[in-house]
């Protein structure tokens, strides 16, 4: 499970919200939901996409996309 909430902070201050993300990637609001909320992995092309949208640089990647969710004891 990964940890997207610095991704979901970079959709608001770029989009405003997850729907106008979802709009701008061509996905629909129930896609972007599931793959925030790990119930469907984001594939390489989705990845490129976002990247360019909200202007993360790809050296940044690993941050935004593959943070491991730490488990609370």
């Amino acid at each position: 499970m990964f940890d997207y909430s610095k991704l979901r902070g970079r959709i608001k201050e770029k989009f405003g919200t997850q729907n106008a993300f979802a709009d701008a990637m061509k996905l629909s609001a129930t896609t972007i939901s599931d793959k925030l909320n790990n119930k469907v992995q984001w594939t390489q092309k989705e990845i490129d996409a976002a990247c360019v949208l909200l202007e993360i640089d790809p050296a940044d990647i690993p941050i935004y996309f593959f943070t491991v969710k730490v488990k609370e004891l």
